[in-house]
């Protein structure tokens, strides 16, 4: 595994060891020694995966202090258009985006760190997303800002949204908690 700066502090894609041959492809996702040399968290406390629809858009969620969290995404099946975006005020990239195209075949995941706000679009039916969490749900930290409040075009017309997403206020409504911690 490899870890790349994505120019958002805490923030990184990691490129995996995809082993293609005759059968498919094989990809670790997880080794607890590895996120240790890398330097990232590795006190995962729940982990769970979506299925989407083609133009699904999940987002943009996040939990709020004290139960914030940090995410290791993936996409195990499919391909989406991955999104961050930065709630912490003191960072030097606050507000601002940033996106990724994860699938299997690219074996690539993203590395959440607290602070950042996450969703994703379907770029192909039956996506499937994992995500690992650091700490575990809490209806009452849930939180999450409207998909389209950000200064991010996604590449789609008409994104099918929950109506929970469509409920989500937006970012320049937002008092954000969130500042710059070492991970």
């Amino acid at each position: 595994m490899e870890k790349q700066e994505t120019g958002f502090a805490g923030c990184f894609e990691i490129q995996g060891d995809v082993f293609k041959d005759v059968r498919g492809v094989f990809l670790k996702t997880y080794q607890e020694q590895l996120f240790i040399d890398l330097g990232l968290r590795k006190d995962w406390r729940e982990e769970y995966y979506s299925i989407s629809r083609k133009n699904v858009i999940r987002g943009m969620h996040f939990q709020m202090p004290p139960e914030d969290h940090a995410k290791l995404v993936y996409c195990l099946h499919g391909e989406v258009l991955d999104v961050v975006l930065d709630l912490r005020v003191d960072s030097p990239t606050y507000l601002k985006s940033r996106s990724f195209l994860l699938s299997p075949e690219r074996g690539n995941f993203i590395y959440i760190p607290s602070g950042l706000a996450h969703g994703f679009l379907s770029m192909t039916e039956g996506s499937v997303m994992q995500y690992k969490v650091t700490s575990a749900y809490s209806a009452e930290h849930d939180a999450g800002l409207a998909w389209d409040s950000f200064n991010f075009e996604w590449p789609v017309e008409s994104p099918v949204i929950s109506e929970r997403d469509r409920l989500h206020s937006d970012v320049a409504k937002f008092n954000s908690p969130f500042r710059m911690i070492a991970e």
